[in-house]
Order: structure tokens, then sequence, then C-alpha cells
């Protein structure tokens, strides 16, 4: 059994859908047969870093006042409170993820992904500190295993890893996502958004029982990272550069 997982580091229901995962995955009987690979995808692919704060990152991007940015922020941090994790509302900043997702796929070939993107979202969402500073991202990665020689080879090659991150993306098109977390099953079930750990339950029997494809979420005309779980490319984005 296989899964492939579109998401981006900043995006909180990724944080969150990535725990859910991990508690569903924990009950599959055959849980050390599925394979896991994380795909690269960029909400906003334009954006630079900024030191602006969440709630007037978020009230800007998607239409809302600050006081929605913040009441959704702290929605957010107790849904992630429920799932075990640490969710910081103030003290994050927001940029460009591409150099995020390039040294996720470096960590792929040293077989460190797993390890470098859990080290990624805590360093976004319960550091206090920025994922954008180079420092940082050269830190999470020594400590999820890399050669620190390597990594800040890849971060001074602009093109290191940029086709498998352009890779991805494309296939995300094609399939028509447009929020992520998204989770594809063997290629073929999709599920949209950080969905219960119920759903996977009911994905992994539609597979063993050759059900037909299951539309469970779909994800298109979201704005916005949004209480049904998915965190939305903004409808003015452009393309992937």
């Amino acid at each position: 059994m296989s899964f492939d997982i579109w998401s981006d580091i900043p995006c909180p229901w990724c944080f969150i859908g990535k725990a859910r995962f991990e508690k569903a995955l924990a009950a599959f009987p055959h849980r050390d047969d599925v394979e896991v690979a994380h795909r690269s995808f960029e909400v906003d692919p334009r954006l630079r870093h900024t030191r602006s704060t969440t709630d007037t990152a978020h009230a800007a991007k998607y239409g809302m006042t600050p006081a929605q940015a913040r009441a959704a922020e702290e929605n957010l941090a107790r849904v992630a409170e429920d799932e075990g994790l640490t969710y910081l509302v103030d003290h994050r900043d927001h940029g460009n993820t591409f150099d995020l997702h390039r040294l996720l796929h470096l960590a792929a070939a040293r077989g460190r992904q797993h390890a470098l993107l859990n080290l990624f979202y805590e360093g976004n969402f319960a550091s206090g500190r920025s994922i954008y500073d180079v420092g940082h991202q050269v830190e999470l990665a020594v400590r999820a295993g890399l050669d620190e020689a390597e990594v800040r080879a890849v971060l001074a090659d602009r093109q290191a890893y940029a086709d498998e991150v352009r890779d991805d993306e494309a296939e995300a098109a094609r399939l028509g996502v447009t929020g992520v977390p998204f989770f594809v099953v063997d290629g073929k079930y999709g599920v949209s958004g950080a969905q219960p750990v119920e759903v996977f339950a009911q994905v992994e029997r539609a597979r063993r029982d050759h059900a037909p494809r299951p539309t469970l979420v779909a994800t298109a005309d979201q704005a916005g990272c949004d209480a049904d779980g998915s965190c939305a490319v903004p409808s003015d984005t452009g393309s992937v550069g």
C-alpha cells in the first residue's frame, strides 16, 4: 500500500493532518508494508520572506480582518493541541518554501525525509524561530541526519533538486489538487484535507475490498486554511516558476 502526500511546511492543516495520518497508519494491520512519500506543494509560490505576523499575513492573503485571522489561528492551535502538537499562535513569519522542499528531496535521497519533515514542521510551528533562516534550516537538516556540507551545497545551488520539486507540483496540477494536505493512495484513491483517523481506515477498507474509487472531500473553491482541514492556493496565485 502506498501513500503520496502533497503538503507545504507553513500549512497548519498539513501539520495537523500528518499527525492524524500517522495515528491511522499505526492502526493499519500491515503498516510495515506501507510506503509513504511526501510530495512538494507551494501554497503561495510567489511569496517572499516577510516578518509580518501571522494575523497580518493571513488577513491580507485571505481577505480576513486581523481579528478573524487571530481567531482562526487560535482555533487551529486548539485543534493541534488535541492531536498532541505544540502550536505557537505568535512568533511565526512567512516566506517562500521552495528551498525547504529542495532539502526534503535531498533528505528523501538519503532516507531521512520523514525525520526532516517532522523537524521542519516543529521548527515552523513550535520553536518560535524562523524556518526561512538558512542557519535554522541547516541546523534542522543536520539533526535529521544529513551531512552539513551537502546541505549547504544544495542550498547554494538553486538548481539542486529543483526539478524534483517542480515535477511534484506538476503532478499535483495534473491531479487537480488545489489545497493541501492531499493524499493519494495506491495512485487511485484521493483524500483531501486533514481528515480524522477514521477516514483513512475507510480508505484502507475500500482498497482491500476493491471498492470503487471514493470521493471523500473536494478541495476546489476553498479559501485559505479553513475549517474543512485544507490550505488552499489563493485564487490569484500564478504558476510555479
